[in-house]
């Protein structure tokens, strides 16, 4: 099996396991690490305050689970972990809770001569994306053209709003 069936099949899986513990997948990771084949899950809350404990519960009870469907051939070491600050975006949910925040992304094909674009997340539709990109002003991208897609951390507004608390 190729890369891309391991992680679609890995998120069918361990979804409902991980939506059942109030959690959700952000994102499924399968590739060579340091010599070695790493298997990582992306989990959070929808609030975003998943914490280690929950991580490592998780992956305890999705070690068995995988093990069981035999999803992964081979060796692999199972990570899971939290988004971090720079969370991909994969669904169009994920993308619809960051309107107005700053995002990358990259589509598959040019758009006016471009495959990455980053400025603030305008709006979110059933089919795609408005981004206003620092450089050109409002793209709008399908979500089939998006090959990668993140937030983008903004050390500065960071620690304006840790001021403010």
């Amino acid at each position: 099996m190729d890369s891309s069936t391991i992680r679609t099949r890995v998120w069918e899986i361990t979804e409902p396991l991980v939506t059942g513990l109030g959690l959700e997948v952000i994102d499924v990771q399968y590739r060579p690490e340091a010599g070695r084949m790493v298997l990582r899950l992306l989990l959070d809350r929808p609030d975003g305050r998943v914490t280690l404990d929950e991580l490592a519960d998780v992956s305890r009870r999705l070690g068995d689970v995988l093990e069981a469907h035999d999803a992964v051939q081979g060796r692999y070491v199972l990570e899971c972990s939290s988004p971090g600050v720079e969370r991909p975006l994969r669904r169009p949910d994920h993308f619809r809770r960051v309107v107005g925040e700053a995002i990358r992304l990259t589509t598959r094909e040019p758009h006016d001569g471009r495959r990455r674009f980053r400025g603030a997340l305008e709006a979110v539709t059933d089919l795609g994306v408005r981004v206003s990109d620092v450089d050109v002003g409002p793209v709008e991208v399908a979500f089939d053209e998006i090959t990668e897609a993140h937030t983008e951390f903004d050390a500065r507004r960071a620690l304006r709003a840790g001021a403010r608390s």
